[in-house]
């Protein structure tokens, strides 16, 4: 396999040369991990791997589309991952449950593919959530509406997804009808990574497929009644193009919560964020305050007073996993209570 293909450069390799100073390791991408067996791509091919007893130990696991340091064995059909390269990139979220966890959904992406469909599963506030994490995993989103052939108010709704989309892109695409494909073509270049995700049965399958021009993925039926779909896809994969650079599938994602960076936030709402520098207080919560500059857009009708309530709820969630992390789940919990109702 091509290296470049698949997404090396000079940064990786600078990195790599660091801890390969005499000489004895190979480089791999993951391109599938297995309960704690990794497909990896080398330059010789694929190969299976398993990380060592001391990265168990540390807890660093390998994600889908990280770059590690092997070791080949035997006929260089086995490696042992020894180290993970640094990520210039990753798409993360927090997992379920009281404890506070980073779970890396795909590493080192330059494109994320945030994928909604146009029948019962459309909803704004899940691509505002979305585009919160893309933002905050360091790739650029690109926002695609599938499913146009089931929608009899395509530009419609074209309108209110660009209108919390504040500059990225929006395709509109339909794979049964082949309509706009070949518009997402200029994303997928050599070396460059693309991260698909959206909730299931959204269409990501039949899009790669459609890319690929052969049925790789699976594809299941929607259910006729609400619209969706079942996980057709179970793992991630990352799946390298002929023409060059690599699609990272993910299985579908109807809820996910953030992870801990306000930065994406910023991104996502800077609408939002450009009108409270002029707000007439610093620290306004868009409430009551006099010369609240956001809450006069409301009344004029220039800013859904939707996006607010969903600016909030995301900045609240953020401040959540924040306070869980230092005090945890239980302290975290009552002071949200405190800062809703004051007792």
């Amino acid at each position: 396999m091509n290296l470049i293909d698949l997404g090396w450069n000079q940064s990786f390799e600078s990195n790599f040369n660091q801890f390969n100073d005499e000489g004895r390791y190979q480089v791999a991408r993951v391109a599938v991990e297995y309960k704690g067996i990794y497909k990896l791509y080398t330059e010789y091919g694929e190969v299976l791997g398993e990380i060592t007893g001391k990265m168990r130990y540390n807890e660093e696991f390998p994600a889908v589309g990280d770059w590690v340091v092997v070791s080949l064995q035997g006929l260089e059909d086995r490696a042992v991952i020894y180290h993970i390269l640094p990520r210039k990139s990753k798409f993360s979220r927090n997992m379920a449950g009281t404890k506070n966890r980073e779970q890396i959904v795909a590493a080192n992406i330059d494109i994320v593919f945030i994928v909604t469909s146009l029948n019962q599963d459309f909803n704004l506030r899940r691509i505002e959530r979305y585009l919160t994490i893309a933002w905050d995993s360091g790739a650029n989103p690109v926002v695609i509406l599938s499913k146009a052939d089931l929608c009899d108010d395509i530009e419609e709704k074209k309108n209110q997804v660009e209108g919390v989309t504040v500059g990225v892109p929006v395709h509109v695409i339909s794979s049964v009808e082949n309509q706009g494909i070949g518009g997402l073509r200029q994303y997928l270049q050599q070396g460059k990574a693309v991260a698909l995700l959206g909730s299931s049965g959204v269409g990501k399958s039949t899009l790669i497929n459609n890319l690929l021009g052969k049925d790789k993925m699976k594809v299941n039926e929607i259910r006729e009644d609400d619209g969706k779909g079942k996980h057709t896809t179970t793992h991630r994969e990352l799946i390298v193009l002929e023409e060059g650079g690599v699609i990272i599938d993910t299985p579908g994602m109807r809820e996910i919560q953030l992870w801990d960076n306000s930065e994406g936030l910023s991104s996502s709402f800077s609408d939002i964020e450009e009108l409270s520098k002029n707000c007439k207080f610093n620290d306004c919560q868009h409430d009551a305050e006099p010369g609240c500059a956001v809450k006069k857009a409301i009344e004029e009708g220039e800013l859904p007073e939707e996006r607010l309530e969903s600016y909030r709820k995301l900045e609240r969630e953020l401040l959540y996993i924040e306070r869980k992390r230092k005090y945890g789940a239980q302290r975290a919990a009552k002071l949200m209570q405190q800062d809703i109702f004051g007792f």
